[in-house]
Parts: structure tokens; sequence; C-alpha cells
């Protein structure tokens, strides 16, 4: 029983994500993805309460991973390394949670909700750009950082490039990061 519990609510995860890209958080309903299940919404309130708990739990793996990232991050000493870590780490959750990232980047609803979710905890949000820079960097290291963290997302979920194969994205985003933070081109890159 509890497998087919488990797949339901992978299931009902996936439904939401999907019914998300195309109607939002906001314009998704519990009944729409019990619809879009095949199920009662009964069913849905079996594993979710409300809809935030859905788009929490939607969000909630990537965010953990994201999370892991900093937290070993934060072991490096070297800025550097910890920049490339950081940078090689999100452009790989990035491109493998393309969908995720869209509604992330494009709705206001799930943006709350992981607000809400990461209440009382330090924020990975916070936390990101600040192992992107050294303490004592300067207004425009700091702009830097969040400018290639918000182009990294924002061009990772683009719909203009869900077409472009996940190494060639992967590729791109990484240099373009890089750029922007004043890294070097990695050898490979180079060829």
């Amino acid at each position: 029983m509890t497998a087919t519990r488990g797949d339901t609510r992978t299931r009902l995860l996936n439904t939401a994500l999907g019914l998300f890209t195309v109607h939002g958080v906001e314009g998704t309903s519990l009944q729409m993805i019990a619809d879009e299940l095949g199920v009662t919404k009964a069913a849905v309130y079996y594993h979710f309460r409300t809809k935030d708990e859905i788009t929490e739990a939607v969000a909630e793996p990537a965010l953990r991973e994201l999370s892991a990232i900093l937290d070993h991050a934060a072991t490096i000493r070297r800025h550097g390394v910890r920049v490339d870590y950081v940078l090689d780490g999100l452009v790989d959750l990035v491109v493998r949670n393309r969908i995720l990232v869209a509604v992330f980047c494009s709705d206001p609803g799930i943006a709350r909700a992981i607000e809400r979710s990461l209440h009382g905890e330090e924020n990975v949000m916070t936390r990101l750009p600040a192992m992107l820079v050294p303490p004592d960097a300067d207004e425009a290291a700091v702009v830097s950082a969040h400018v290639a963290l918000a182009g990294v997302a924002l061009a990772g979920g683009s719909p203009a490039l869900m077409t472009m194969d996940d190494e060639r994205l992967r590729r791109h985003l990484s240099e373009a990061g890089r750029r922007l933070l004043g890294r070097p081109r990695r050898r490979e890159s180079l060829s």
C-alpha cells in the first residue's frame, strides 16, 4: 500500500506541476488537479490539505538539493573553487528541473509558497548570492552575482530554450555565469 501511496503522490505532484505551467499556481485548483488525475478531490486531500502544501512539495526536492550544494560549498575555503562549485551545481540543478524553474521564475504563486515553506529557516535564496562573492565584495560584484543567478534561472527555464539539449544548455549557462562572475573559462570550453 505504501508504494501505491507514494506513486499516487508522485503522480499528483507531476500533474500539479504540469497544470502550474499552463495555468499558473493561482489559476490551478485542487479540483483541476483531481480531474487531470482522474480521481476525486477527496483523494487529493488525502495527500495534501491545501494547494500551498502541493506547491511547497513540488519545489521541495530542488530546494533541498540546492541547500545541500550550499552546505557543501560552505566547507570550501578557496573562494574561486567555491564559486565554481556553486555555479556548476546550480546550472546542473536548473537544467534538470527546467519546467519547475520556468514556473518558479514566472509565477509569483510558487515564490510565495516557497517563502512560506522557508519561514524561520536560513533562506537558500539569501545564501546563494552570498556564496558567490567574498565578504569584502563591492556593489558591482554583488550585482554581478545576482545577475548571474537570475540569468541562469531565467534562461534555464525559458520556453525559447526548451528544445536545446541538456548538455548544450548546461555548457552555455555555465559559460555565461562564469563570464558574469569574472571566472576564467574552463579548458574544455575553449575547444
